[in-house]
């Protein structure tokens, strides 16, 4: 077998067994390009969420009731913390998701989609509408009664698995279409984020905000005594959701916090990257040459080379695709493994309310997502507030408003916050079934509606759109 480039230039590790590494290679390789397709991670959430619902409807339903029911604790001495293993699922590891969320909220607001009035005057109008007439034809199917308190729910966008279903289009869909996809999700997560935190917390606990505020201050703190973002801004990360837990708003919220309090801007930058680096090799180059050299002289040069290579780019971009791989195939499907699995069997929709829920949940996220989204776009176009962007077109605003429908993660993660127990079974049916169908009218809208584009030279990929802003001119011919 042939070796690899890589190997060309540089030998496997002196106690590597060549065989081996080829073999792992071999078994490594195909798994890192399925990791590189944009859809590949919806394409595990959606398996992970069809495995949770054949379990929970196999004679062995049981077993992944009782899996999730697990205590774990964690102790130091007498004093033990003890929840089960769906609490450390969803309000421990959800709270890593929200930092991540955070992180973008906070790279668009920078640099981003939302980073002037302009570019985010669109993607505003189009995710407040995607937010408010879900809301309302929720309430609409539940003005009273037990399921009214679900009315977030059909609110949110799963971004990972709207993005995941667009990408499935392939060269139907432009780059400004997927970036407004992007922003509008983005938003949406803000809405939801918002809700969670006023609507869906428990009693307020006065005096939980000492370690909600010792938190934020250690972070504050280190940031201003000059230590660069790293695993020991866990310590206060920890405190401040520890305090968000007994404070009463939801310890996830801790999450979206810490990543909006991360640095967009790099130390070093591009250019100073290079200076550094070049000033390190060099002294490296000055040491190795030496014949008395000792390979702990390099050690300083190479700690300069490291910090100069993680302070070329920013703390919120670095850590967010550090975290982004472990989050999308890592914690999202496991959230979907622990919460996706509904008991067909035990639903009743015979009644009234359960009726009246799942109609509200399914019938918000698809039809109350695109009409609103479209609608309020349409509006605010009409009113000169803001205008289409190049290259979009109003079928594809469709696209983008069915694609807002997919809710899934977020809106089955309010949805535990919302309803009752024994509303939540109905309610995570109806997401389940409109984010279904919301991802086969995104689907089949965008084949029967957007025309297949040959790629034109110099066109941004998804990845380069996410990071580059796009100015949004009037297109001709109107508004």
């Amino acid at each position: 077998m042939s070796s690899t480039p890589d190997e060309q230039i540089t030998p496997p590790p002196p106690e590597a067994w060549p065989r081996a590494r080829r073999l792992a290679q071999t078994v490594a390789q195909p798994l890192e390009r399925f990791v590189r397709i944009e859809s590949s991670s919806g394409i595990i959430l959606l398996t992970t969420a069809v495995v949770a619902i054949v379990w929970a409807n196999s004679p062995w339903a049981e077993s992944y009731h009782a899996l999730w029911r697990t205590p774990v604790s964690l102790g130091l001495g007498s004093w033990v913390f003890q929840r089960d293993l769906h609490f450390w699922i969803n309000d421990f590891l959800m709270a890593i998701f929200f930092l991540v969320v955070g992180l973008e909220i906070k790279r668009e607001l920078a640099e981003g989609a939302l980073s002037g009035l302009k570019r985010a005057a669109l993607p505003v109008a189009a995710a407040l509408g995607g937010m408010l007439v879900p809301a309302l034809l929720f309430f609409a199917f539940n003005a009273s009664g037990p399921g009214r308190t679900g009315w977030g729910v059909p609110m949110a966008t799963d971004i990972a698995f709207a993005v995941g279903i667009l990408t499935l289009l392939g060269s139907r869909v432009p780059a400004t279409l997927r970036v407004l996809l992007l922003a509008v999700a983005i938003i949406d997560d803000i809405g939801a984020i918002i809700v969670i935190a006023i609507f869906y917390s428990a009693g307020i606990d006065i005096s939980a905000l000492i370690w909600v505020g010792a938190g934020i201050f250690g972070i504050f703190a280190l940031q201003t005594i000059g230590v660069r973002p790293g695993f020991v801004f866990a310590i206060p990360g920890i405190v401040l959701w520890a305090g968000m837990l007994q404070f009463g708003v939801h310890p996830t919220i801790a999450g979206v916090i810490i990543g909006l309090m991360t640095p967009v801007k790099p130390w070093y930058g591009k250019e100073g990257f290079l200076r550094a680096a070049r000033k390190a090799i060099d002294d490296i180059q000055l040491r190795v040459d030496r014949p008395d050299h000792n390979d702990h002289e390099l050690l300083e040069p190479l700690g300069r080379l490291e910090r100069a290579r993680r302070e070329a780019i920013s703390p919120a971009k670095r850590i967010e695709a550090s975290l982004h791989p472990w989050v999308a195939f890592g914690i999202m499907p496991l959230f979907a493994l622990a919460n996706a699995g509904v008991t067909v069997s035990g639903v009743q929709l015979g009644d009234t309310t359960s009726l009246a829920v799942f109609l509200g949940v399914a019938l918000g996220l698809v039809v109350g997502k695109p009409l609103g989204i479209v609608g309020f776009s349409w509006v605010s176009i009409r009113l000169g507030l803001c205008m289409l962007p190049q290259g979009v077109t109003w079928a594809g605003m469709y696209v983008v408003g069915a694609a807002g429908g997919i809710g899934f993660t977020m809106a089955i993660f309010i949805g535990e916050l919302a309803f009752s127990e024994a509303m939540l079974t109905v309610g995570k049916l109806g997401v389940l079934v409109g984010t279904i169908v919301a991802s086969s009218c995104t689907l089949i809208a965008g084949v029967v509606l957007l025309p297949k584009r040959a790629k034109e030279a110099g066109e941004i990929t998804l990845s380069d759109a996410e990071r580059k802003p796009v100015y949004w001119t009037k297109r001709e011919g109107g508004k």
